[in-house]
This record gives structure tokens, sequence and C-alpha cells, in this order.
């Protein structure tokens, strides 16, 4: 890697006398620059001055060869320091804003004195130095500037309101000149660094103290000054040679009022307190506009009647890649199925959720929350007697394959239907990270027992199921249930013990337990998309569906499909039994495409550059399989490009050969994912192993320990690569 350089370059740093500033200052010059050592020579508590300390550190600079200036003045006399760099150098590129004193003393005893003072060398001081230095800034179209702020500042520290507001006041002066520089070429950033200096030296425990060595902060900011660090506005905290950025993060919060002409209560704020605090989901917020537009939105909710004051139920949960493939699982994907391993395996090209998977909140946030009871108060209601009737859905958008997710639910309507009750339920999915809708949808339970309370019998939130035509079925699907899909599908969240627990099921009617009602939907969903869409849950749009009868799990279903444009009509049944179990059903499409499905999106069969070494490899195992043997061991190579599976490789060094795709036996000792271009780097000897793991260039699963016996195998091999 070329060695980063300053030269040209002149660097103002304050308080650079000692500690941190020194250790910059050096650093800098030692890289070419010109430097400007600022310094009033004063304790940490800013008393007394000398010119000592400036010039000792420029003696150092100009003694191992670099080109330094002292300058004397008070950091509030910026023009004056800025001046010196221009007088001896004739320009300005960084500031490195690190002149700092203490005042300590607990907010009941603090003085204007040492209120002011501090605020005045950490804030004022910063801000004159930085003013005197933008407009040449400007005019070069090119400038960096570094605030010191501490944690002081973002976490508070008793005995330093003074010092701790100071520093926070930085950041925000940072953030403001972030934005004014940015298109100027002035990159702002605040560091803020745990080191061992004038200010700390008595405070922190001496054995504690020795390794906090400004020399492994002074690269941190080094790089952040450089011409070719485009980072802005950004707050970085360093130590001990570690560093990571701090961000400043809002929860999603509470709406506290459902449309315009209700008033905010004290009680309201109270009664949704823990929504406002409720940092789960928490977001970064990158600008003031980004700020305002979460408040547009929350004005928006308001005007529509979509906020959370008119929310009967919140469910709050997370996914991953686990849950998506257990759900797909669950309805039936089997990997026997081409166009079902986009559900199936987290590398495929084309992994995506199955758009039903979404349908799971609405049982899961019925079971979980009183809301069953909340629409009928005046009867107590019987578990086992609660039957899913109907079922909508709509996705707005790609589904993401991670993610926080909120579910709102709200009561629409309760209607009486003479020996039951039917309650209808609407739930939204937003996406916590964005807060953007994905999904709607309308679950409609069946109450048996709970008629009769002289209720209306239908209702305008109703979203109608449709007959399918009369012709004979376009395609027919079928696929064996397991004796277990109950058993796995409930996993996925909906436990409700009607699917796994005879005594329930007796108690519900039924003489053993039956598979969920989604369950079945989520097989027939599989059906359309696989014959009608080529597997590709992004053309789904939207579902409806009515539960008529039960399935048992081990029974087989039979979907008939209707092609009507892009609506697909279909019907479920049992086909040892000839019955119906979803009726009225439809699926909505983007786009239709009939066809020969797809290849399997993980075959691997793109050849890429690194086909070529593992080709050699293979050649130099076979002639030295007893050397490759002794590894004793089995790997797999998951080859990328642009982050997506592009070849599999495996080197079984038990059998002493390789070949592209997975093991034909045994068991996998070590997985290793590595992008195509970087196997071909670590195995020209180019790229250190070692290192394109630390980077995460190299993932690396099973017994990692094995890898350095791989290592030394492959080193062996380089002459011949």
């Amino acid at each position: 890697m070329q060695e980063l350089r300053f030269d040209g370059r002149v660097v103002v740093v304050t308080g650079a006398g000692a500690g941190l500033g020194r250790t910059y200052a050096l650093l800098f010059a030692s890289r070419g620059a010109n430097v400007v050592v600022n310094d009033l020579g004063s304790s940490r508590h800013g008393d007394g001055s000398s010119r000592n300390s400036a010039d000792t550190v420029v003696q150092e600079i100009r003694e191992n060869g670099g080109k330094a200036v002292a300058n004397y003045d008070s950091v509030l006399d910026g023009a004056k320091i800025i001046n010196t760099a221009i007088d001896a150098f004739g320009r300005i590129d960084v500031v490195v804003n690190n002149a700092g004193i203490l005042r300590d003393v607990s907010f009941a005893k603090m003085t204007d004195a040492q209120w002011d003072i501090i605020h005045n060398v950490h804030v004022k001081g910063a801000m004159k130095t930085t003013q005197a230095a933008w407009p040449y800034f400007l005019k070069q179209k090119y400038g960096r500037v570094i605030f010191t702020s501490s944690n002081s500042g973002l976490y508070g520290n008793f005995g330093q309101s003074n010092y701790s507001s100071a520093k926070m006041g930085l950041v925000g002066l940072a953030n403001t000149l972030a934005i004014e520089g940015a298109r100027k070429n002035i990159y702002t950033n605040v560091i803020v660094p745990t080191a061992g200096s004038r200010l700390t030296e008595d405070i922190i425990p001496p054995d504690f103290f020795e390794q906090l060595k400004p020399e492994l902060i002074a690269p941190v900011v080094f790089w952040l000054c450089h011409e070719i660090c485009t980072e802005n506005g950004s707050i970085i905290e360093a130590a001990l040679g570690w560093a990571g950025k701090c961000h400043i993060i809002r929860s999603s919060g509470c709406t506290l009022r459902q449309n315009f002409s209700e008033d905010v209560t004290p009680e309201n704020v109270q009664e949704n307190w823990s929504k406002v605090t409720d940092m789960t989901s928490a977001k970064r917020l990158n600008s003031i506009q980004e700020a305002t537009g979460e408040l547009l939105n929350v004005l928006e909710n308001i005007k529509s009647g979509d906020s959370l004051s008119g929310v009967n139920h919140v469910l709050r949960s997370n996914y991953n890649s686990r849950d998506i493939i257990l759900y797909a699982l669950g309805v039936g994907a089997t990997v026997q199925e081409s166009t079902d391993m986009r559900y199936l395996y987290e590398n495929a090209d084309e992994f995506t959720v199955l758009p039903t998977f979404y349908v799971l909140y609405g049982p899961m946030g019925c079971m979980s929350s009183s809301m069953m009871q909340d629409a009928i108060p005046f009867i107590q209601i019987n578990p086992t007697q609660v039957l899913h009737g109907e079922q909508y859905l709509e996705v707005y958008k790609r589904l993401p394959t991670e993610a926080t997710v909120e579910t709102r639910f709200k009561i629409q309507d309760t209607l009486d239907k003479g020996k039951g009750a039917v309650v209808l339920i609407q739930h939204d999915t937003y996406n916590t990270a964005d807060g953007e809708k994905l999904s709607t949808g309308q679950i409609s339970i069946f109450i048996v027992g709970a008629g009769g309370f002289k209720g209306k019998r239908t209702s305008t939130f109703i979203i109608p199921t449709i007959d399918p035509p009369t012709r004979n079925p376009d395609v027919t699907i079928t696929q064996q249930t397991s004796v277990d899909q109950a058993a796995l599908y409930r996993l996925s969240g909906d436990t409700n013990p009607l699917h796994i627990d005879p005594n329930v099921a007796v108690m519900g009617g039924f003489e053993k337990p039956i598979l969920h009602g989604l369950c079945s939907l989520g097989f027939s969903t599989r059906h359309v998309l696989q014959t009608y869409a080529a597997g590709d849950a992004s053309l789904f749009k939207s579902i409806k569906a009515r539960f008529a009868k039960p399935v048992i799990p081990g029974q087989t279903l039979r979907t008939d499909t209707w092609r009507n444009g892009n609506r697909i009509h279909f019907q479920t049944s049992v086909l040892e039994t000839g019955k119906l179990v979803i009726t009225g059903a439809y699926i909505d499409l983007l786009d239709v495409r009939m066809g020969v499905p797809r290849a399997n999106p993980c075959s691997g069969s793109e050849n890429v550059e690194s086909d070529a070494i593992f080709s050699v490899i293979s050649e130099q195992v076979k002639q030295n399989k007893d050397e490759a043997k002794k590894v004793n061991a089995i790997f797999l190579y998951n080859i990328t490009v642009g982050g997506k599976p592009k070849s599999e490789w495996t080197l079984d060094l038990k059998k002493g050969e390789v070949h592209k795709g997975k093991p034909k036996s045994g068991k996998i000792d070590t997985t290793l994912t590595v992008e195509d271009k970087d196997m071909v780097q670590i195995a020209l000897g180019k790229l250190n192993p070692q290192l394109a793991f630390m980077r995460g260039k190299l993932k690396i699963s099973g017994n990692i320990m094995l890898t350095q016996k791989l290592k030394n195998l492959m080193d062996t091999y380089k002459a011949k690569l």
C-alpha cells in the first residue's frame, strides 16, 4: 500500500507542545507536512505561559528533517496562529484544534469564571482559529478541520459540567461546518481521544495511563486530515489502537394523538411513555432535513388516521435469513424444486422472502394480546373456539431478507353471524429502519358460539373472496404434507396448541391436531409463484383466501389454478378426500412469467477467474497426494463476485482431490467465503490471508484452526501458481 504523504501541505496543531498535540505534529511533519506548532505553554489548568513547550517540539521536528515553526498565541487569537502559517509557508490546509484546559468543579460550586474560561478555550478558541483559516479553505477549495471532543461530552462526567458542555458544543459546531464546507471540499470531523496527556496525567491510574499512548491515536487524526479521506461530519472515538464511529440516534417514538381535532394530554404522554423511550428500533437521522421529514410523516399519519394512537396493539419483532428459511421449510419448500432454492439458501443469488411470511404477524399479534376479548367484551372467549376464517395480504415493495419490523393492529369491525362472531383486524407492518410500510393485511377471526348479540352481519371493511372461473383448471399442482408439518410450521411463531396438542384439538372438536390454515396457504402460494412467476417473489402483489375445512398433517394438497390476466384464481383441496380447504382465493401478480423456470440460482455454473487457480491446485494435489492428505480435512470455498455466489470448490484433502461443487461425501470441516479477485490475490501471495480475514474479505466458518494447515500447503504451491 502506498505511503500516505502530506508533502506541500501546511498543518496547524493547537496545544502541540505535549501529549496528543505533540504526537500529531511529529507525525504530520514526518510525512512531509509543514507544521505550525501552537502552544501557550500553560498548565492543564491554563495557568502561566512558556515558549519552551512549542520550541522543543519544533526543534525535535527539525532534527528529524522536518519543517516547523512555533506559535505562542492563545487560541482566542486564532487569526495570529493562522497568520503564522501564511507568513511562514504561504498557505494553510489543515487545522487540528487540540488545545484544552480543565477547571473541574461540581456544578453546585461552579463560578462564572470557571465556566467561561473553559468555553473560551475549547469552543470559542477552536471557532476563532478555524474561522481565520476558513477564507483560505474556501478560496483554494480544500481544507480539513479536526475538533477535539471528549467522552465527558458524549456521556457526561461528575465535576465537569463546564468541560462536558463545551466538548459537546464542538460536536454541534462540527456538524454545521461539515454541511457548510462540503461543496468546497472542506471536511470537518470530531475526534474523541482517550490518551495520556497533561489533562489526565494524575487522573487516570498509572498502569492504564501507560497504555493510553497518543501514538495510537495520531494515525486516526492523520487519516481524517488526508486529501483522499472523504469522511465528513463524523464523531470518531479512538484509544488503545482502536477506533469507532459514534452516532446520535433517535427512537421510533410514538404519535400521541389520532387526528388534528384531538389535543395531547399529560395522560396521553404517561400512557405512551414506554413507546416514546423504546430504543430497540432506534435509528440515526443523517440531517436536519431528514429529521424534519420524519415529522412530516407523522403529520401525514395523523392526517390519514394512520397514527399509533388509533392502534389496538403493536407487535415488534425481528427476523433474519434463518427465520425466512424456517418458514419456507414450514410451507413445503424443498431443494428438489429449483425455484424454491431462493427461499432456502441465504447465499443464493436471488435469496428472497416468500411473501406470505408476513401473514405470520396476524395470528401472532392476536394471540399475544387481548384484542379478541376487547372486540367482544361481553362474552368470555374460549381459545379453542377461535378459528382463522379469511386472510388478505398486500405487499408494497420487495421485502428485506433481514429486518426489525413493527406490526400495528386495528380492530376494524365485529360481526354477528348467529352461531359465531367474526372480528375483522387490520395489520400493517413497517420497517423500523426507515419507517416504510412494507405490507398491509386483514385477518378475519371466527369465534364459535360468540354470536347472537344482535350485531350487524356485514361490514364495509370486508375484502371479499372471489370464486374461480367455471372452466377446468389451467394448471394443477399437488404436494404431500409431512406428518410433522404443523410441528415444523409452528416454529415460525404461530404456536396455537390446537395444531400440536391432541387434548386441545379434541376440545376444539377435532379428532387430532390440524394443520394451520396459513400453512396450507403458504403451500398454495409457492405453487402459484412456481407456475406463473418462475418462483420470483418480487412479482407478488396481494393474496386473498377463505379457509373452508381443516387439513390433517400428512395429507396431500392439490392446488387448482386459473389465470385471468395478472390475477391467478386458485382453490386448494385435500387429494385423499376431495374436500376443499381453501376457497375463493386469488393472487394478484405484478407480471406473469410463464414457461420453463429459471435455473437453480446457486448452481455456480459461471466461470470465474479463480477457477483457473483451483484447477492448478487440483493438479498439485494429485501430484502430492500424500502431502495433501496430511491436512486431513475437507474445505469448501464459496467464491463470490460483487458479494453474490458464483462458484463452489471442494478441497477434499482427506481423499487428496479437488473438484468444482460441493463435497461428494464426508462432512465439511471448514467453509471459506471470498471474492473471486481476492482469492486470486491470496493464491498468488499478493494478499495475506490473515489480513484478508481481519478486514472481512475472507469469511471462515467451521474449524478455523485448520486454515493454518491449508495456508502452509498453499504456500508450497505458490511458485506453481
